[in-house]
């Protein structure tokens, strides 16, 4: 593509060349940057006094902005997604449905990197979205660009499951139990049973029952064995935070007949989640912080279960870049270092 200012003697030159900048050409008219310049359209610049014009002007091979977007877009392997063509060289692409967005960096960046000229931005890998929501878009930075280049641009996004949109499974079946010492107050399990139905509810995952057991493994771990063969995920909330995989709630999952894969997770607030599974079916220990409806590890973890992507120990151990989450201050045991009682 040509760019630059040319003379207005070069008229004949200048049809279907690009308007690189908006012009005001009379008190109430102007032409706006990427007006395709007409024979009228330059005689109205002629008679606005303008000598010369900076203009964009396509060579052999090139394609315009968007043609070059639309195409890359043809490309895409996507699920989950309503496209947008909205001019300007851009397309932009909207969930169609709730559920949690995965995304292949390594080919996005591949695309990003074949010219600057050609350009993808999405939302975060393993986002959660709601339909309707834009979850990426193409845009092209100049007004036209080689083609040569388009078609390597989307040749590196051409696979399956560059971009997809993984919906939430409607009507997966939780089941929650919640451990009990001396002390534990039932507003407080009760206030937990609510704000992780309303946790659920936005996954689209019912709630099938919710029971209440000692906090020691061989109560506990009969509870989840009955449950677990009810429904497709059980979670554990426990009235002692898990210290150690020997601990009540690891045990318990073991002597259920589960598998512990995980304790622990480098996103906080969550670290002390417990991943664990029964026959292929996740059950989750889950961390103090998520009786608090802020986001924290537990969410990364339920609304990929919700959404059918399977978690396992390495899927924890990733989440570490951008797993510093907003403190929940109610904690009881928050970042920052207590005074002691006598300095308060």
């Amino acid at each position: 593509m040509w760019f630059g200012t040319r003379p207005l003697d070069d008229a004949d030159d200048l049809v279907g060349a690009t308007l690189a900048h908006s012009i005001q050409i009379a008190p109430r008219r102007k032409l706006r940057k990427g007006h395709v310049l007409t024979p009228e359209s330059l005689v109205a610049i002629g008679e606005a006094g303008i000598g010369e014009i900076t203009v964009a002007i396509p060579e052999a091979g090139d394609m315009t902005e968007d043609a070059a977007a639309g195409h890359i877009a043809d490309v895409f392997a996507l699920e989950g997604f309503r496209r947008e063509d909205v001019g300007t060289g851009r397309v932009n692409f909207h969930a169609a449905a709730d559920g949690v967005l995965v995304v292949a960096p390594g080919r996005i960046d591949a695309l990003n990197t074949v010219d600057p000229a050609i350009t993808l931005a999405t939302l975060p890998n393993h986002s959660p979205v709601r339909e309707g929501q834009m979850i990426a878009t193409v845009k092209i930075i100049p007004f036209a660009v080689d083609g040569a280049l388009v078609e390597k641009a989307a040749a590196e996004v051409t696979a399956p499951d560059t971009i997809r949109v993984h919906p939430f499974r409607r009507g997966l079946k939780v089941a929650m139990i919640q451990t009990r010492v001396k002390g534990t107050k039932s507003s407080m399990l009760d206030k937990t049973w609510r704000i992780t139905n309303a946790r659920l509810e936005s996954m689209h995952a019912v709630m099938t029952d919710e029971s209440r057991t000692d906090h020691a493994v061989a109560p506990l771990a009969e509870e989840i064995a009955a449950q677990i063969a009810e429904n497709d995920i059980v979670l554990v909330f426990g009235a002692s935070a898990v210290t150690d995989p020997r601990d009540v709630v690891p045990k318990a999952i073991e002597q259920a007949g589960g598998a512990i894969l995980h304790v622990g997770m480098p996103v906080d607030p969550g670290n002390l989640l417990v991943l664990g599974e029964i026959g292929g079916k996740p059950v989750i220990g889950a961390p103090g912080c998520a009786r608090s409806p802020k986001e924290n590890g537990f969410d990364w973890v339920m609304r990929r279960l919700c959404a059918g992507i399977a978690v396992k120990g390495d899927d924890i151990v990733s989440m570490g870049v951008g797993g510093l989450l907003t403190e929940i201050p109610i904690r009881p045991h928050p970042r920052e270092r207590q005074a002691p009682e006598s300095d308060k």
